[in-house]
């Protein structure tokens, strides 16, 4: 077993899509009455689409991205912002 910490970097091209594609999602579901935080963790957690709404293309576009990259974009701006 290794002592060595594994390091994950995503390029920042990723993740200004990663970014775009959230906020495409979380604005479709709020327009459509859903709260984003509960729908996209749901998602997250379960990797069933059924909890982004198809309104506006949302589900599709969700479905561009890999879970690890919405999560690692999602990390990235809760620390950024915790830490300002």
């Amino acid at each position: 077993m290794k002592d060595e910490t594994l390091e994950i970097n995503f390029s920042s091209e990723k993740a200004v899509k990663a970014r775009e594609i959230i906020n495409i999602v979380a604005d479709a579901l709020k327009e459509k009455g859903y709260n984003p935080v509960n729908q996209i963790a749901g998602y997250l957690m379960s990797g069933d689409p059924t909890y982004i709404t198809s309104f506006k293309g949302a589900r599709k576009a969700i479905r561009q991205l890999e879970r690890d990259e919405i999560i690692e974009e999602l990390v990235k701006n809760y620390i950024l912002a915790i830490n300002e």
